[in-house]
């Protein structure tokens, strides 16, 4: 066993698949945007204030806690498909496809709409990537198919918040 870790042996393993480069870049677009919806999901759960600031407070709990796990859950498949995944501050910053989320105090309304926004551009990084990723290897779709229905989820419930009752429609609805 100890002959494995000397530094002058060479350790091969023998997968049975490994990721192209195209589904690697696709698996770290995800990882980086959730990374992203992660840490905005705390900015906008630190700095909100205003009317339902409690629900919000909590809902936005649930938004980290889905993006942090789906994010390690990528991550962890990458290097499943023998890919590094890069998930450093700088990386996250310059590669993200998420809208900048504001400084400071964010009134609930605004917030509901920052961060269902936010949601909307990872499951719609999740979809984009999808039929390619489907089409190279079906079991990372798999785990986007559970992405994309929490997410979409959270972000109806979210939404539902700045909704009127057969008043109003989804932003995405507007044309």
């Amino acid at each position: 066993m100890t002959e494995l870790l000397h530094p002058d042996q060479t350790h091969v393993a023998k997968p049975a698949f490994t990721a192209s480069e195209q589904l690697a870049s696709h698996l770290q677009q995800l990882s980086v945007d959730l990374i992203e919806l992660h840490l905005q999901g705390k900015q906008a759960h630190w700095n909100v204030v205003g009317l339902n600031f409690r629900d919000l407070h909590l809902q936005l709990d649930e938004v980290v806690d889905a993006a942090r796990e789906y994010s390690d859950q990528v991550a962890e498949r990458m290097r499943a498909l023998y890919v590094v995944p890069d998930g450093r501050s700088a990386t996250v910053a310059a590669q993200t496809s998420l809208p900048p989320f504001p400084n400071g105090e964010v009134n609930t309304a605004e917030c509901v709409d920052l961060v269902t926004t936010a949601i909307y551009a990872v499951t719609g990084t999740a979809r984009r990537i999808h039929d390619d990723v489907d089409a190279e290897d079906p079991t990372s779709a798999d785990i986007l198919h559970v992405i994309i229905e929490r997410l979409e989820q959270l972000a109806w419930m979210i939404d539902a918040e700045n909704r009127v009752a057969n008043r109003s429609l989804p932003r995405s609805l507007h044309r």
